[in-house]
C-alpha cells in the first residue's frame, strides 16, 4: 500500500512537484504550455498591473515617474508561483500576495512609487486582465497551428479532388466519394473553428476594471485625491480606454466581474475547436485500421510502438487529439455554468473558472499542434481507397440504377428491383451489371445497354470535384 509523499520503493515524492504534463501528453512540451504555466499567468497578472498604473498615469491619476518605477520593476523579476499559491491559501486568490511582492520590491527602489502599486484596484481587475492576456497568447498559438493544418488540407483536398473512396454511413459503404471532398470537410471545419476563436480573440477579451464592486469607485477616488478632476462617467471611460490599450485588450460596455461573457464565449469557442479537430483525429484513425488503411499518420522512427506487441505502430498523433476532444467540452461546459454567479462579485464561482480555462487552452493548444503535425505528414493510399471501394463491387451505386429505372418502373419497384439484384449479385458474385441485365430483360424493361457504365463507382461521384473547387476558393 502506498502512502501520499512516498514512493513504492520508499523514496519521497515531492508533494509540491509541478504539473509535468504525465496525465495530458497532448499538451506536453507545445508551445501552449510554456504560455499558460503558472509562471505565465503571474507574468500576464504583473503586466496587467503595470500596464493599469501606465493608464492612471496618462490620466494624471498617478505620476508619471511612479509608473515608470512600478513598471520597471514589475517586468524585472516575479515572486515564484508556488510561494504564490500557498499564500493564496489565506486569501483565495494569488493576487494579494502578488501585490504585496510587487509593492516590496517598488518600496526598495521607490518609496513613493510604492504609494500607487495596485491604486483604487481589486484583485480581480488584475486576475482577470491577466487571465484575458494568457487567454490571448494561447490563442494566437492555437490560430497559426489551425492555419497550418487548413493549409495542408488543402494542398491534399486539391491533390486528391478526383481520388475515388467509399463513402461509409453508418460504418458501411454507402455510395462513392472522393478524398478530396473528406479533406475538404475537415478543412471546413477547422475553418469554422479558427473563424470562432480568431472573433473572440479579437474582440471578445476585454480588460477588467470595476473596483471593489463594479462601480469603480475606488478609482474614481483616488482620481480626486490626486487632483483630477472631471466627471466621473468620463473618466471611467477614459480609464477603461487607456488600460485597454496599454494591455491590447478590448473596451467592456461594463464592468464583467459577475458577467462572465468573455470566459464562457471563450469557451465555446474552444469546445468547437476541439470538436472539429476531434473529428479530424477520429476520421484519420478509422481510415488507419488495419483492414481499411486508406491512410496513415506520418511515420516517425520510434514513434507508436507497443510496450507488449513489436509488430505495431499505434496511431499516437491521433489518439492525443481525440483525447483532448473528449475532455474540452465538459470543462467548458462547466465554464458556462460559471455564468450563474451572485451579487457583485462571486465567492467560489470566479474562483472555479480558473483551472478549467487553462486547461480548455493547453489542451486545444496541444491539439492543435499536434493536428498540424498529423496533416503535413498525413499518408494517403489512393490505391487502397479504389481497392477497398470495389469490395463492393458495383453496389455502392444501386443509389444510380435505381434512379434510371425509376422512370419505367416507378421508384418504389425500381427500388425493389435493384435490391434483390444487388442480393442475389453479392451472393453469387455475378457481376451487378450481368445480373441487372438478365432481371431487366425478365422483367420486360428495355433500354439496359451501358449497365457496364452506369456500374462503374469511379463514374458516379456527383459533385464532389465541384464541390471541393467551390471549397478551396472561399
Amino acid at each position: 500500500m502506498s502512502v501520499p509523499g512516498v514512493g513504492a520503493n520508499g523514496a519521497p515524492v515531492d508533494a509540491a512537484a509541478p504539473d509535468t504534463g504525465l496525465l495530458a501528453p497532448v499538451r506536453a512540451g507545445t508551445p501552449v504550455e510554456t504560455a499558460v504555466s503558472d509562471p505565465a499567468w503571474v507574468r500576464a497578472m504583473l503586466d496587467a498591473e503595470a500596464a493599469l498604473a501606465r493608464a492612471q498615469a496618462r490620466l494624471g491619476a498617478v505620476p508619471a515617474a511612479a509608473a515608470r518605477v512600478i513598471s520597471e520593476t514589475a517586468g524585472a523579476a516575479a515572486p515564484d508561483p508556488r510561494a504564490l499559491a500557498l499564500a493564496s491559501r489565506e486569501t483565495a486568490n494569488p493576487v494579494v500576495g502578488l501585490i504585496q511582492d510587487l509593492t516590496r520590491r517598488v518600496a526598495a527602489v521607490d518609496p513613493v512609487a510604492a504609494e500607487y502599486v495596485h491604486r483604487g484596484s481589486t484583485s480581480q481587475d488584475i486576475f482577470d486582465t491577466g487571465a484575458m492576456l494568457v487567454a490571448r497568447r494561447a490563442v494566437r498559438l492555437v490560430l497559426g497551428d489551425l492555419e497550418a493544418s487548413i493549409d495542408a488540407l488543402g494542398v491534399l483536398a486539391s491533390a486528391h479532388r478526383d481520388t475515388p473512396m467509399a463513402g461509409r454511413t453508418l460504418a458501411l459503404h454507402a455510395v462513392p466519394t472522393t478524398f478530396g471532398l473528406k479533406a475538404a470537410g475537415w478543412r471546413e471545419l477547422l475553418r469554422d473553428a479558427h473563424r470562432r476563436l480568431e472573433r473572440v480573440g479579437r474582440h471578445g477579451l476585454p480588460v477588467s476594471l470595476g473596483g471593489a464592486a463594479g462601480t469603480l469607485a475606488g478609482y474614481l477616488e483616488y482620481a480626486a485625491v490626486d487632483g483630477v478632476t472631471t466627471d466621473p462617467g468620463t473618466y471611467a471611460a477614459e480609464l477603461a480606454e487607456a488600460f485597454a490599450e496599454e494591455t491590447g485588450l478590448a473596451v467592456p460596455v461594463l464592468p464583467w466581474h459577475a458577467l462572465r461573457t468573455p470566459v464562457a464565449d471563450l469557451a465555446a469557442a474552444l469546445a468547437f475547436a476541439s470538436g472539429a479537430l476531434g473529428r479530424l483525429a477520429v476520421e484519420v484513425q478509422n481510415l488507419a485500421r488495419t483492414e481499411i488503411a486508406e491512410a496513415a499518420e506520418p511515420a516517425v522512427s520510434g514513434r507508436g510502438g507497443s510496450s507488449a506487441m513489436p509488430h505495431k505502430r499505434n496511431p499516437v498523433l491521433t489518439t492525443m487529439i481525440r483525447s483532448a476532444s473528449l475532455q474540452v467540452p465538459a470543462l467548458a461546459g462547466a465554464l458556462t455554468q460559471c455564468l450563474t454567479t451572485e451579487d457583485e462579485r462571486s465567492g467560489g464561482t470566479w474562483h472555479a473558472e480558473w483551472l478549467l480555462l487553462r486547461e480548455c487552452l493547453r489542451l486545444v493548444g496541444g491539439a492543435a499542434h499536434t493536428a498540424a503535425e498529423l496533416t503535413r505528414g498525413l499518408r494517403v493510399d489512393a490505391a487502397r481507397m479504389r481497392a477497398n471501394l470495389d469490395l463492393t463491387a458495383s453496389r455502392v451505386v444501386t443509389e444510380r440504377i435505381a434512379a434510371r429505372l425509376a422512370p419505367e418502373l416507378g421508384k418504389a419497384r425500381a427500388k425493389e428491383l435493384v435490391a434483390g439484384a444487388a442480393t442475389e449479385a453479392e451472393a453469387t458474385g455475378e457481376s451487378l451489371a450481368a445480373v441487372l441485365g438478365r432481371t431487366a430483360g425478365q422483367a420486360g424493361l428495355a433500354g439496359t445497354e451501358g449497365l457496364d457504365d452506369l456500374c462503374d463507382p469511379t463514374a458516379y461521384l456527383g459533385a464532389a470535384a465541384a464541390l471541393v473547387e467551390r471549397a478551396l476558393k472561399t
